[in-house]
């Protein structure tokens, strides 16, 4: 079971959620929106991924934070950003057992996910 972390009406989920569609892969979307942001779990894909990685900086989220904030961004700072901000989180985030991939990019999936 692939589980697709992000919020519906983003595009990159979408092509996401539609490449698995069309490989035949069975995913979830768990949309921060709606299901909430656990902070367990954010801890442990800071651990995996890296808080830099999960800070989206080109977002409208990014863009609309104060600005104190974004020139102090520290690791403990990121995650209370994030849990407060989940939209900030750059997505998707593509859980398979033991696999987890940031973003979308076809080819990634294909060698991840088709195995």
């Amino acid at each position: 079971m692939i589980t697709l972390y992000g919020i519906k009406n983003c595009d990159t989920v979408k092509k996401a959620l539609k490449w698995c569609a069309e490989n035949q892969l069975s995913a979830t979307l768990h949309d921060y929106r709606v299901d909430g942001l656990d902070e367990e779990w954010l801890v442990k894909m800071e651990g995996i991924l890296g808080w830099d990685k999960l800070v989206n900086k080109r977002s409208t989220t990014w863009r609309n934070l104060d600005d104190e904030i974004k020139n102090n961004l520290d690791r403990e700072l990121a995650l209370k950003t994030l849990l407060e901000n989940p939209t900030l989180i750059k997505r998707p985030i593509t859980v398979k057992d033991d696999v987890v991939l940031l973003g979308f990019n076809a080819k990634e999936y294909a060698t991840q996910l088709l195995k």
